[in-house]
């Protein structure tokens, strides 16, 4: 018996009709797939700093 909370109403889970259901997998799905690529940009960002350092430092 899950709950979940949407704007400050809380609803069991089990209780949600299928169309329901299917809504909250695929907003848990998008989530999932947002942290993931914030979790990606930032490894990028920290490639993209190392990266300019060390074509500055070439040059020099």
């Amino acid at each position: 018996m899950a709950k979940i909370t949407i704007d400050g109403t809380e609803y069991d889970t089990d209780q949600l009709s299928e169309e329901a259901k299917g809504n909250l997998a695929s907003l848990q799905f998008v989530r999932t797939e947002m942290n993931r690529l914030q979790a990606q940009t930032a490894v990028y960002k920290t490639a993209e700093v190392a990266y300019t350092a060390a074509l500055k430092q070439s040059i020099n």
